[in-house]
């Protein structure tokens, strides 16, 4: 018998227990998958970085299941309903079979949560740090999907769940944000390594336009507003801030309105849909908060302050180049 190599050997034994019917087996160059009928297919894609998109100390199980759910969070700012992931992986040579068994576990650990199976993928060496690119795919109700495109003047700017937590998390994790009074449960920290994807919501109901904020509210706001020709206009009161965040004080509050990571979902909702908005809520169990609307004039965010005027920053948001 013909030993396999151990590209092959990793993945017989890591990753084909993951996959998804339609990934024959993970024993050929392809997958064959059909959508269901009715359905739209809604892809996406991210790629995570060693030392930029996590920390190279982060536990391989949890990196996994964040990289997973930045590409859960896309399909869920669209109305999808998660079907299957493609998968890539460049990891240094010397990486050990410890660590690919630890990351196959907070797949399979994610993949129980969300209902979805690995497709296929790729893994390779690289003699740089470890890169991971993830491409999930959903389905969604033809002619369904929620887009960025539909803001108009007049609606309001409304956010799930609470702002800022990921990136004061990521401050904690790197020791700039050290006292343990703030935070005694870990609940920033596990914001960074672990966001929530807010699927399920039946967001064409009554959103007319969505995104999920990945780089920033200030800066993803912006995305909102060019893609409808409008202006957007916040209070900074406004913006829900959990207990840590808010014990972190005022000296943070920009890092939580421009420092990215919290995955949860920006929406235009009309005035006359906001009902429907709080009956969802009342369904889910999710907060959600309006910030603020969005007004005719060019496409720009303004943050108004607790005294009327408008904020400055450093920078909006997280860049990537």
């Amino acid at each position: 018998m013909i030993d396999l190599p151990r590209e092959f050997a990793l993945i017989a034994r890591y990753f084909r227990p993951l996959a998804h019917e339609a990934a024959l087996g993970l024993a050929d160059d392809v997958a064959l998958l059909s959508p269901p009928p009715g359905r739209d297919l809604v892809l996406t894609v991210d790629a995570m970085l060693a030392g930029v998109h996590f920390l190279p100390a982060d536990p391989p199980d949890l990196v996994a299941r964040k990289l997973l759910r930045v590409n859960l969070s896309d399909l869920a700012a669209k109305a999808a309903t998660p079907l299957g992931y493609l998968l890539t992986i460049a990891a240094p040579r010397e990486t050990k079979d410890d660590w690919f068994a630890s990351f196959a576990a907070g797949l399979a650990e994610d993949q129980r949560e969300f209902g979805i199976a690995l497709l296929g993928g790729d893994t390779t060496a690289t003699p740089g740090p470890l890169a991971l690119s993830l491409t999930a795919i959903g389905t969604v109700e033809a002619g369904r999907a929620v887009l960025r495109r539909g803001a108009a003047a007049g609606h309001g700017i409304w956010v799930t769940g609470t702002i800022g937590d990921a990136a004061l998390g990521l401050a904690v994790l790197q020791g700039r944000l050290t006292d343990p009074i703030l935070d005694p449960a870990g609940h920033l920290a596990r914001h960074y390594h672990l966001p929530m994807p807010r699927l399920g919501l039946r967001l064409a109901d009554f959103a007319a336009a969505a995104m999920d904020i990945s780089d920033g509210l200030v800066q993803d706001l912006g995305h909102l507003c060019r893609a409808g020709a409008v202006a957007a206009e916040i209070e900074a009161a406004r913006v829900p801030l959990s207990a840590a965040a808010r014990a972190a004080g005022p000296a943070w509050l920009e890092r939580c309105l421009t420092g990215g990571d919290d995955y949860e979902l920006l929406l235009a909702v009309p005035p006359a849909l906001e009902p429907v908005l709080e009956e969802e809520a009342a369904r889910t169990g999710l907060a959600m908060t309006r910030i603020g609307r969005f007004t005719d004039g060019e496409p720009q965010v303004t943050v108004r302050g607790a005294d009327g005027a408008a904020m400055t920053f450093s920078r909006p948001g997280w860049s990537h180049f």
